[in-house]
């Protein structure tokens, strides 16, 4: 027979185990959901950074939450829509005339004439096509099969995009019932504190967008600055795909760089080393001052907080990590704050150890 400390010794044992094998499942669980749980992340920010405005509006002017919820989002649909069809409609235009003369330039880059001609003959780029034809060729072939899965790719990314909307939209929509379900779940005592950690989180997103917006009008508007001096044609298109690709904290201006830097290119190689030491520059002053201060105001961080947040989140996460970083950064800071504020209030006599000892006297 088995000794007492023999079948505590098993259980503890089987405990364990149970507790590897429930952990196990649970990451196998996230892996297998992480698609949803990022549309899921991405649609809880856009209602946070939306729910003010929805708030303002039905307090001040719509009494109906589904029609002041409808408003903002279509108000929002509308300013984007309008943003992206000023980039469209003037790069399919350049598209159709790039493809109309694709065949003069290309017989022009054989030959060594023109511009491209010119580059290629520079960087010895028209010798080593000429002598590796055969691999390039089969490059090309193999870059034509993946064609189903850049399709797929685009459909899953507008099905990820209209899941976001609905479920921001939803979320926007039944806010004020689930902070009054959380309220009535957490008891009176605790209802002014939840509420108080909701308006801090929201006003922390709000100043995240709001800030992200400032740093890429900035990026947007010093980039037509110098594309306009520097005689580049479309230099106001080009510079809006660099201010939308600037939202993207850190490499975001890396992104717009490279296609201004193109296009610079495209015109004069003076233009295109003069727009490239630019964004060197901008870079640099964007990760170190702009992104820091601005941010740091916006979302009540330091400076070194906000590039440490970031810097960690894009290793972590990548583009979603990088997006995200500065608001959650924000938000621990404020349960962190909330999480110390019990103890100074019990410390200064205004908590509820202090009004007990007020009473005693």
């Amino acid at each position: 027979m088995s000794s007492p400390d023999d079948r505590r010794t098993a259980r503890r044992v089987m405990i364990v185990i149970g507790l590897v094998l429930v952990t196990l499942l649970g990451l196998l669980l996230l892996w297998a959901t992480r698609r949803v749980l990022v549309w899921l992340v991405l649609a809880a920010f856009f209602a946070a950074a939306l729910k003010p405005p929805v708030d303002r509006l039905q307090r001040r002017f719509v009494r109906r939450r589904t029609l002041a919820t409808l408003l903002v989002f279509l108000a929002t649909f509308a300013l984007l829509s309008g943003v992206a069809a000023l980039i469209v409609v003037p790069l399919l235009d350049e598209v159709t005339r790039f493809v109309a003369h694709a065949p003069e330039l290309l017989r022009e880059a054989r030959s060594g004439q023109g511009r491209l001609g010119e580059l290629l003959d520079r960087f010895g780029l028209r010798r080593y096509a000429e002598t590796h034809r055969g691999l390039i060729e089969g490059y090309t072939e193999r870059a034509r099969q993946p064609a189903l899965g850049v399709v797929r790719g685009v459909v899953e990314g507008v099905v990820g995009v209209v899941t976001v909307t609905v479920l921001a939209y939803l979320m926007v929509l039944e806010a004020p019932r689930m902070s009054v379900a959380l309220l009535a779940l957490s008891g009176d005592g605790r209802g002014e504190r939840l509420r108080r950690i909701g308006r801090e989180c929201g006003r922390t997103i709000t100043g995240y967008v709001t800030g992200n917006l400032l740093i890429s009008v900035i990026c947007g508007g010093l980039t037509f600055v110098v594309l306009f001096l520097l005689g580049v044609p479309f230099a106001a298109v080009i510079a809006l795909l660099v201010a939308v690709a600037d939202l993207v904290p850190l490499v975001g201006a890396t992104v717009g760089a490279l296609v201004a830097a193109g296009a610079a290119f495209l015109h004069s190689p003076t233009a295109g080393i003069v727009t490239l030491v630019f964004f060197v520059v901008y870079q640099q002053v964007e990760n170190h001052l702009l992104q820091p201060v601005i941010m740091g105001r916006a979302v009540r961080l330091n400076p070194l907080t906000v590039l440490v947040s970031v810097l960690l989140a894009a290793e972590l996460a990548g583009l979603v990590g990088a997006l995200l970083a500065i608001p959650a950064a924000g938000i621990v800071q404020v349960l962190l704050r909330e999480a110390g504020l019990p103890r100074r209030l019990a410390r200064r006599g205004g908590g509820p150890a202090g009004n007990r000892r007020d009473q005693r006297r």
